[in-house]
């Protein structure tokens, strides 16, 4: 394999391997918190016994993100230096303003609940949390929008002297018609994967003993499925305003999703399809009439163009060259991303149907969808990321920049193959540590809340000894 090849596939490892913590964090920041603000406002014990529990999965989740999220920024200078600088005045901005606004607002503000607990008045420590889950959707804007310019290049002029890009309308960029529906769905996702993995938890600890914290977690197991149903139907509904805009904007990736070939009006979806060895035409399919129209167009009767004639078109757009994605990948990340999410959804209503009137969670189906729910959306998020990317290629940025020329010239095939297994091999050993942790928390159950202390001494700090917070124990939760 070239330095190319290598260098996609380093960089393919390492970001879904990072994307994995992203939706955690998000969705899972937002679930902590609401959990903190049923406690503020019932006094329920479980509320909060459930906010550590679930915090400290949050906060794992988060520091593994921080950690792999770093590489990234490294591989656009050391694999990707050409197409580093094509778009670096563009990238500049959003990605500077994700971290010195975004990314600082989540690590203060989720500094101050960690060591907030007893020391910050009980609103104060409420709001921390939910400002620290706010900077997570304001960090996904900004990179969703650097993302966008890849998918549909806006707010731009081309430097032929430089041979560079650059930004001319920040604002436009903001307001990239690919960001504004790819904001909503990737956020709904977050929040569907955050809820699989609260809902599995509970489950699989009301089934290995529903007698210790039932009450928490059957509360648990309840937000978390309808969190999980919820955002599965706003998922379907920003998908399909996705497809739309996609179709408009990339018509090669939509038909590549759906193995179009030939250009046809009233085109159907096809639920599986075989194609010719040489991905040029399709030999069998099976197919629901019309509904591939009405997703890329709105109406049943549009127009949807296919691959060959796309390919016709881009040759003579853009000069020769082989413009279409690899189809079997596209075809198949587009199917499997969506089957896996409604399978999550169907999951979410069965332990629903299952926690009404306190039933037990018992049985080998309960112990299978405890485990594999919180990894649906895990799987579901990876796959359209995969399909995203791979459906844009040969572009690195679409209709101005090829994959081929955005790889750093001076970087060998060795040099990349090594960094390739040495990050592989990090990130494996990243991943067990993380699950163990993971493993250790959850089979540890919901935290014993300690004791609360007296104020003998009438100074208000709860320490008994008239000397006031500063000579007291620092207050940790974790």
């Amino acid at each position: 394999m070239d330095s190319l090849n290598l260098a996609r596939w380093q960089f393919g490892i390492t970001t879904v391997y990072h994307f994995f913590f992203v939706p955690i964090t998000i969705g899972l920041g937002f679930l902590v918190a609401g959990l903190q603000t049923a406690w503020y406002r019932t006094g329920k014990e479980h509320y909060l016994r459930l906010t550590k529990f679930y915090g400290k999965l949050f906060l794992i989740n988060f520091a593994m993100g921080v950690v792999t999220g770093i590489v990234q920024e490294f591989q656009f200078g050391m694999n990707w230096s050409d197409y580093s600088r094509f778009v670096g005045d563009i990238f500049g901005a959003p990605l500077a303003i994700e971290g010195l606004l975004a990314f600082f607002l989540e690590s203060t503000f989720l500094g101050l609940w960690i060591f907030g607990w007893d020391r910050l008045p009980k609103k104060v420590h409420l709001a921390t949390i939910w400002t620290a889950a706010s900077g997570t959707l304001l960090s996904a804007y900004f990179i969703l929008a650097a993302n966008s310019f890849m998918q549909n290049p806006v707010g731009y002029e081309y430097n032929p002297a430089t041979g560079r890009a650059e930004l001319t309308d920040f604002w436009a960029m903001l307001t990239n018609k690919v960001v504004l529906v790819t904001f909503p769905h990737t956020i709904a996702a977050a929040f569907l994967t955050a809820g699989g993995l609260m809902l599995g938890v509970a489950m699989w600890n009301l089934r290995r003993n529903p007698s210790k914290d039932g009450e928490g977690f059957r509360a648990a197991a309840q937000l978390g499925a309808w969190v999980v149903v919820a955002a599965a139907v706003v998922v379907a509904l920003t998908g399909d305003q996705q497809a739309k805009v996609m179709t408009e904007v990339q018509p090669m990736k939509m038909a590549a999703a759906e193995a179009q070939y030939d250009t046809k009006d009233s085109a159907s979806f096809s639920i599986f399809s075989v194609g010719t060895p040489d991905g040029k035409e399709e030999t069998f399919a099976i197919r629901v009439p019309g509904l591939l129209s009405f997703l890329a167009t709105g109406s049943f009767d549009g127009t949807v163009e296919g691959i060959n004639d796309l390919q016709t078109a881009y040759e003579a757009k853009y000069g020769p060259g082989d413009y279409t994605p690899n189809v079997a990948v596209t075809y198949w990340t587009f199917r499997f991303m969506i089957g896996i999410g409604m399978l999550a959804a169907v999951v979410a209503l069965f332990a629903l149907w299952r926690l009404r009137k306190h039933r037990q969670m018992r049985g080998r189906l309960v112990w299978w969808m405890a485990v594999t729910v919180p990894l649906m959306g895990l799987f579901a998020n990876s796959l359209g990321w995969i399909f995203t990317e791979m459906g844009r290629q040969p572009w690195i940025v679409f209709g101005l920049m090829p994959t081929s020329a955005g790889v750093s010239p001076n970087v060998s095939a060795g040099e990349v193959l090594t960094t390739m297994i040495g990050f592989t091999l990090v990130y494996g050993l990243l991943a067990v540590v993380e699950v163990k942790l993971l493993l250790k928390t959850i089979r540890g159950g919901l935290p014993e809340l300690p004791a609360e202390p007296t104020d003998s001494d009438g100074d208000g700090t709860g320490d008994g000894d008239g000397t006031g917070s500063d000579d007291r124990p620092l207050a940790f939760a974790y």
